[in-house]
Parts: C-alpha cells; sequence; structure tokens
C-alpha cells in the first residue's frame, strides 16, 4: 500500500504527547499492510479496497461521521421524550465520535500531506481541514462539558442542543467538501483503464476479420 501512512502535520513538523503516539500507531498499521508476506497478499485478498488506499483518512472519516450524527439525532430525541436511557446512549455516541475525531483528523494531516493535488483542490482542501478541525474542537468540548455537568437543564441546555446543531451543520459541510475533492477531482483515485472495456479496435491480426461487440439490444414489440 503505497504511503498508507507518512505521518506529519500539515504545516508544521512537531509531534509530541498524543501525537507521537498516534504516529507509532498508524505507522505500525503502515508497516503491516506493506511488504509481500502471506499475511500481506491475504489481507489484499479479503480487503481489496482498503489495500489500495494511499492513506487511512478515507477509512477512518467514516466512524466521526456515523457516530456524532447519531448523537445529535439521539440527543435530539431524549431532549423532547425525557428518557434517561437515551441520554445515555446519546452520551456514549458523542464521547466514541469524539475519539474517532482525532484520529481521522490526524489522518487527515497526513493524507493533506501525501496525496497528489492542484491549487484548486488545495482551497478546497484547506477548507476540509479547517472544518474537521472545528468538528474536532466542538466534539471534544461538548463531551468535557457533558462529563463535568452530566445532563444540562434549563438554558444550559439550550446551548448544549444550539452547540450540537452547529457540529451536526460542520459534519455535513465536511462531509460535502470531502465529496466534492474526490468525486469532481479525483482525489486519491487512482486512473486505470478498466479490463472489462469492449475492444474498439483488433487487438491482433487474427482479429482483424471480427467485428467489436456491442451491448445494444433493441426490443420490438408487436402489436396485434
Amino acid at each position: 500500500m503505497d504511503n498508507f501512512i507518512s505521518f506529519q502535520i500539515h504545516g508544521g513538523e512537531h509531534h509530541d504527547g498524543l501525537l507521537e503516539s498516534v504516529e507509532s500507531l498508524l505507522s505500525s498499521l503502515e508497516g503491516g499492510a506493506e511488504g509481500s508476506s502471506p499475511s500481506t497478499e491475504l489481507f489484499s485478498t479479503l480487503l481489496p479496497g482498503v489495500a489500495n488506499l494511499d492513506n487511512i483518512h478515507p477509512l477512518l472519516v467514516h466512524f466521526p461521521i456515523a457516530l456524532l450524527s447519531s448523537f445529535f439525532i439521539v440527543n435530539l430525541i431524549a431532549h423532547f421524550v425525557k428518557k434517561d436511557p437515551l441520554q445515555t446512549v446519546a452520551t456514549w455516541l458523542l464521547y466514541l465520535g469524539a475519539v474517532s475525531a482525532i484520529f481521522t483528523v490526524l489522518a487527515g494531516f497526513s493524507a493533506a500531506e501525501t496525496v497528489a493535488h492542484n491549487e484548486n483542490v488545495h482551497d478546497i482542501m484547506e477548507h476540509h481541514e479547517d472544518v474537521g478541525i472545528s468538528i474536532l474542537s466542538l466534539s471534544l468540548g461538548l463531551s468535557a462539558w457533558r462529563i463535568k455537568t452530566g445532563v444540562l437543564q434549563g438554558w444550559k441546555n439550550g446551548v448544549f442542543l444550539t452547540l450540537s446543531v452547529l457540529l451536526f451543520g460542520l459534519i455535513i459541510q465536511g462531509a460535502d467538501l470531502g465529496g466534492l475533492m474526490v468525486y469532481k477531482y479525483g482525489v486519491a483515485v487512482h486512473n486505470t483503464t478498466s479490463t472489462a472495456v469492449v475492444r474498439e479496435t483488433p487487438a491482433s491480426d487474427s482479429d482483424a476479420g471480427e467485428e467489436p461487440h456491442h451491448h445494444d439490444h433493441d426490443h420490438h414489440h408487436d402489436h396485434q
């Protein structure tokens, strides 16, 4: 897996504490995914899509999206139905989403350093990065608030819900920017020709007399 993880903070070269720990973890993932050992070949066979990733960010990004979006929905429902078990579920979704956001953002920094892109995409990538940092900061802040005070009441709960709405909006914006980079500009997409493409011209002299095969099927309906 080429350039699976080459961990470096975008715009800086200083690592300490948590960053060094994450670097070590992601480097171990890179080491396990590269090479030609039987285990690596088995990994490529079982998960060919993951094995062909240039970096781990696209794999991780689904977790904070799913977890934090679920937190927003469950927390909103819990607010209206006044059910403590739902509040507990929402709280844990928030915690797990915040933790997954840490790894996702750090992997995103690495992706920004290793994925080829032009100047237009760079501006989108910078915006996407800022949104990702905002999501991480807000989810960690809400988590710390929930840990310190538990389920809030009154106007404080209103502020918490408002920040949750903001968090959900940022998630949508970040996902949109990521999709724009991939689906419009093809960032990190390998430009390969499918082997399933029908040949337009003969490949050899022996095929010179063969007509290309077209998959056009005309359906005629006789009406009596």
